[in-house]
């Protein structure tokens, strides 16, 4: 684009808004996506400064160009009297405010009907701006397998006959759970990428954060929706000192603490402070809490470890899940010892959700070269790499085995 990044930020900013008023006007979910694509394109080719008014422009555009893809349908007369019909019964219905269409794309992407892989394709196509080729290479599977599974999304919100409206206050805190979730998995999946070359995808860890400030900014006072942006925001914080040069991880009892982003560090903690005195605590507030104390800890041997235990404690009592007692292992091991986080560790053996993951061998692997059993510790290590997917973990595992080598 001639005129730079600036105008690409303004672009995808007015992307959700766009689509949200061409919905809104004329239905059809999968085609008004399509149109409002085509729009941005239009504006990336035609403009050489912006419009006075670029979201306007942009929704003429995209109307335009969805009445000609209704028109091409092989039910053309169907769908133009629908159109018509809606159009007429609200010719002067006021557009509704930018936010709002914002956050209903959401909630309309993150339907209960769509599978949460779909979900968050979908999510990152509509709301996000991303290309199908962008978010098929963020997820490593060929373009023509995400468009696939992206158009059979859009024809399952179009087949489920949804309006294009927030849901009613009876399924709106189910539908948010969803969105908070897929904004989740977005960011994790950036953070510490289940697979690929690098060990970090910015592209969607920043992605997920923008989004987030987007439910923030429309629901200031949820409490979960604000756990969550200081999660992320102070996880976030310490990517810059996660990695060496050569892309080598770093754990974080190793990393150059001077080297995290302090102003995010800052914001979350100030996040999560005035979330948790509201009460009706959820899961990301407790996880971001248990991220404030990492980061305010001065240097790893700081850390208050009681604390965070008891947090995982809290945690576990609202969201038992294997990951979060896998963390709690570690807690406790660095509270109580190595022995009795092995111990921890070993009753999660029969669960399948973790038992098969390369963080429980790694962390068994870890626990075990503490509690003085190099030879158990090594093995661990080289079957934590051989079932991980990710070159820069498997090299750090690899490493750590190799030092331990007899």
């Amino acid at each position: 684009m001639s005129h730079g990044a600036t105008d690409e930020d303004l672009l995808r900013r007015l992307a959700p808004q766009v689509l949200g008023a061409v919905v809104r006007r004329f239905g059809h979910f999968d085609l008004a996506e399509d149109a409002v694509q085509e729009a941005l394109l239009a504006a990336a080719l035609r403009w050489r400064e912006p419009p006075d008014d670029p979201r306007a422009w942009l929704i003429t555009v995209a109307s335009r160009r969805l009445t000609d893809l209704l028109r091409s349908e092989q039910a053309r007369r169907q769908r133009e009297a629908a159109w018509a019909a809606a159009w007429a019964a609200a010719p002067e219905q006021p557009p509704a405010p930018p936010g709002d269409d914002t956050l209903v794309l959401l909630f309309l992407c993150c339907h209960p009907a769509l599978s949460p892989a779909s979900q968050v394709a979908l999510t990152l196509r509509a709301v996000g701006g991303l290309s199908t080729a962008e978010i098929a290479r963020a997820f490593l599977v060929p373009e023509g397998t995400m468009t696939r599974r992206i158009t059979r999304a859009k024809q399952a919100i179009r087949d489920s006959g949804v309006p294009f409206r927030m849901p009613p206050p009876a399924e709106r805190a189910e539908r948010l759970g969803a969105v908070l979730r897929v904004l989740y998995l977005i960011f994790n999946e950036g953070y510490a990428a289940t697979s690929g070359p690098s060990l970090h995808r910015v592209e969607l860890t920043a992605e997920a954060i923008r989004l987030t400030r987007t439910v923030h900014a429309l629901l200031p006072h949820d409490g979960e929706v604000q756990g969550l942006l200081a999660l992320m925001l102070l996880t976030d914080a310490r990517r810059p000192a996660r990695t060496g040069v050569d892309g080598t991880l770093i754990p974080m009892a190793e990393q150059d603490r001077g080297r995290w982003d302090a102003a995010a560090i800052a914001e979350g903690v100030a996040l999560v402070s005035a979330a948790l005195p509201r009460g009706d605590v959820g899961p990301y507030q407790i996880q971001a809490a248990i991220a404030a104390v990492h980061d305010e800890a001065p240097a790893a041997a700081a850390t208050d470890w009681v604390q965070i235990l008891a947090l995982y404690e809290v945690l576990l009592r609202i969201d038992d899940n294997p990951v979060v007692r896998l963390n709690h292992a570690v807690a406790a091991a660095m509270v109580h010892g190595p022995a009795h986080g092995l111990t921890l560790l070993d009753a999660l053996a029969a669960d399948d959700r973790i038992a098969d993951d390369h963080r429980w061998h790694a962390v068994r692997a870890h626990l075990l070269e503490e509690a003085g059993d190099p030879a158990a510790a090594r093995a661990a290590y080289l079957t934590a790499a051989a079932r991980s997917a990710n070159p820069p973990q498997q090299r750090y595992l690899h490493a750590r085995a190799a030092r331990l080598e007899p």
